[in-house]
């Protein structure tokens, strides 16, 4: 058994004093971290001590500091209960504020910590969850996502077939632009890429999970109907 003494205090364990200053500094903390190498550090850790979960672990850059976001990507347990969801995002972030610090003091409204730390349960998450409980309109995974976006042309059209409430269903849109995170159909609707987990295609039918908390199971599955021009060209 490790002692107390060598546990270390977390974040959520602080508290403010009666003059409601707050000072946390982590047990991982190092002065003057580049972003980069704090982003791998936490990778690392955060790979070592949640060994069922997998993130994806992100930074942003802003006028008055710098963030760093734990994305959960997979993971077993079913965090569709919102208590349940509380509890995750505590205690990731309690690994996340080990490697920082953070003075402040809310009747001053002041804050001053070394980055700002955010969790979230991603949309990949959540398609992963609904696949193991058995996804509804499920489409074989054989065009990647990456082949999908270099086979895809302009002119390509793709028709929305469920979920039969989304105010475009039915509906046939023209694609004309494809990009690394999305694809732009005529009159500038976008329609954003998800990570792969969440993509599935056959070659005619492609399905874009697009769950969330308040419904894990929702995605788009539209048709692909490719130019009839360019159809013909790649016919052997």
């Amino acid at each position: 058994m490790p002692n107390a003494t060598n546990i270390p205090r977390l974040f959520s364990q602080t508290e403010h004093d009666e003059r409601g200053n707050f000072h946390y500094r982590g047990d991982l903390f190092q002065e003057r971290e580049a972003l980069s190498a704090l982003c791998r550090r936490i990778d690392r850790h955060m790979t070592a001590t949640f060994t069922d979960l997998r993130f994806a672990i992100l930074s942003e850059t802003f006028a008055h500091g710098r963030k760093v976001i734990a994305e959960l990507l997979d993971g077993p347990e079913d965090l569709t209960d919102r208590a349940a969801q509380e509890a995750f995002v505590v205690r990731v972030r309690d690994q996340l504020e080990r490697f920082g610090f953070t003075r402040s003091n809310f009747y001053q409204d002041y804050m001053n910590c070394s980055f700002y730390s955010d969790v979230r349960i991603g949309a990949a998450y959540w398609a992963a969850l609904a696949g193991r409980r058995g996804a509804a309109n499920p489409v074989d995974r054989t065009v990647s996502l990456a082949a999908f976006k270099r086979q895809l042309k302009a002119g390509d059209q793709l028709r929305l077939l469920a979920p039969t409430t989304h105010r475009a269903y039915g509906t046939t849109r023209t694609v004309v632009a494809i990009r690394s995170a999305d694809l732009i159909f005529e009159g500038k609707v976008y329609l954003n890429f998800p990570r792969a987990s969440g993509f599935a295609c056959d070659g005619r039918l492609v399905r874009i999970a697009n769950g969330s908390e308040y419904d894990p199971e929702a995605h788009l599955l539209y048709e692909w109907l490719p130019h009839p021009v360019q159809a013909a060209v790649q016919q052997p």
